[in-house]
C-alpha cells in the first residue's frame, strides 16, 4: 500500500511537499477549492518546481469550475514541470460547488467533461460544445514543446453511490474515496461493480482520503490534536447535512444518534445570513478548521467519525484497509497543522 498526503492548497505548500518527499510519501494532492484556498494549479506548480519524485494530484477538480481547454492546458503545463508525475484527480463536485450553493453536476456531464479533457491531452481533435455553439477544439503547436502531451497523466474519479463508482469502471479510472467510516464496505461495492465492468480485479487502483489526528494518551494534548487536525472532517458532516435539510435539499431531518445534533447545528444555521446565501458561513473552513459557532462537536464524535488513534490503533485499522485491497491511503493535513506529515510517516512506516 502507497502512502500520501493531501493538502488545502496554499503557496507555501511546496514546503510540505518537498518534506513528504524526503519521507518518502507516495504522492501529494491539492484541493481544488476556489473560494477557499488559492488557485490549485498555481499551487501545484511550485510544487512541481520543488520537488523531483513525489506525484502531485488534484484532489479533487470539479469540471463546472474550468473550461475543458483550460484544464488540459493547466495538466500539460504541469506535465512539462514534472514529467509524468502528474494526476488527474476529478469529482461532481462538494466543496468547490457547495460553496457557491450548487449541488453536484450529472454524472453524464461529468463523464463528457473528462473525455474531452483525456482527448485534448492525448493531443486529439476535440468536438466541444460551449456557449451554445459546437466547435473542433485542439493544442495548436504542441510541437514546440512549451506543454507535455507525451507523458500520462493518469485519471482517477471520486465517486461514492453505485452510478458514480461504475462510472469508474466505465472510464477504467483509479477510485478516490473520502472518510474515515465504511471505508471497508465501500471498497468491497467497487471491486464488485469493477468486476462486473470486466476489469481484472487486480488492476482496480483505489485510494483513500481521510482527516484524523495521532494520539499521545495525554488527554489535554489529545483533545487539542482532535479539535484541529481531524474535527474539520466531522464538521463537513453537519455541513452536508445542513444543506440537504435546508434550503439546497429541502429533505426531512434524519434519525438516528446523530439527529440530536443536527437538530443542534441547524438552530445555528437558521441564524446565518444573509438568509438566501446560508452556505456562505456553513462552509467557512470547511476542512480547514472549526468555527467558534460549532459548539455541537465534542472529542469524542471527532475520534468516532475521523481516523484518530494512538499509533498502535492507527497501525491496526490501516492494516486492516490494507488487507481490505485498498492500494493507497491519504492523510489530509489541516491548515496550519501540517507538522502532523512527521508522526503520519511513523504510523505508515509501522504498517507491514
Amino acid at each position: 500500500m502507497k502512502y500520501s498526503v493531501a493538502f488545502a492548497s496554499q503557496t507555501d505548500s511546496w514546503r510540505w511537499v518537498r518534506r513528504a518527499e524526503e519521507l518518502g510519501f507516495h504522492a501529494a494532492w491539492f484541493y481544488d477549492t476556489q473560494l477557499l484556498n488559492p488557485d490549485v494549479f498555481v499551487c501545484m506548480a511550485l510544487a512541481a518546481h520543488e520537488t523531483s519524485t513525489i506525484r502531485l494530484g488534484t484532489g479533487v477538480l470539479v469540471p463546472s469550475n474550468r473550461i475543458e481547454p483550460v484544464t488540459a492546458n493547466a495538466f500539460a503545463s504541469l506535465n512539462k514541470i514534472a514529467p509524468g508525475r502528474i494526476d488527474f484527480g476529478v469529482g461532481t463536485g462538494f466543496t468547490a460547488r457547495r460553496t457557491m450553493g450548487l449541488g453536484a453536476i450529472p454524472l453524464a456531464k461529468t463523464e463528457e467533461y473528462i473525455q474531452r479533457v483525456r482527448q485534448l491531452l492525448r493531443g486529439e481533435t476535440v468536438d466541444w460544445e460551449f456557449e451554445s455553439k459546437s466547435r473542433k477544439i485542439r493544442f495548436l503547436n504542441p510541437d514546440l514543446e512549451l506543454i507535455n502531451l507525451e507523458d500520462e497523466i493518469p485519471l482517477w474519479f471520486s465517486g461514492f453511490g453505485p452510478k458514480a463508482k461504475k462510472l469508474v469502471a466505465d472510464l477504467n479510472a483509479g477510485w478516490l474515496n473520502f472518510g474515515a467510516t465504511g471505508a471497508e464496505a465501500a471498497l468491497q461495492e467497487m471491486q464488485a461493480i469493477w468486476a462486473d465492468g470486466g476489469r481484472d480485479p487486480a488492476a482496480l487502483k483505489s485510494n483513500l482520503f481521510f482527516l484524523g489526528a495521532v494520539l499521545t494518551g495525554d488527554d489535554t494534548r489529545d483533545t487539542e490534536k482532535l479539535m484541529a487536525e481531524a474535527a474539520p472532517l466531522t464538521a463537513v458532516m453537519f455541513h452536508n447535512l445542513a444543506d440537504e435539510v435546508g434550503a439546497m435539499g429541502g429533505k426531512n431531518l434524519p434519525t438516528g444518534p446523530l439527529s440530536n445534533l443536527v437538530a443542534e447545528y441547524l438552530k445555528v444555521h437558521d441564524q446565518y445570513a444573509p438568509s438566501d446565501a446560508k452556505y456562505l458561513s456553513n462552509h467557512r473552513g470547511h476542512l480547514m478548521f472549526v468555527r467558534p459557532d460549532e459548539k455541537h462537536l465534542s472529542p469524542e464524535l471527532v475520534r468516532n467519525t475521523t481516523m484518530s488513534g494512538t499509533i498502535d490503533e492507527l497501525v491496526e485499522t490501516l492494516s486492516e484497509l490494507k488487507r481490505a485491497g485498498y492500494n493507497e491511503v491519504t492523510i489530509q493535513l489541516v491548515h496550519g497543522h501540517e507538522t502532523a506529515l512527521e508522526e503520519w510517516a511513523e504510523v505508515f512506516k509501522r504498517i507491514q
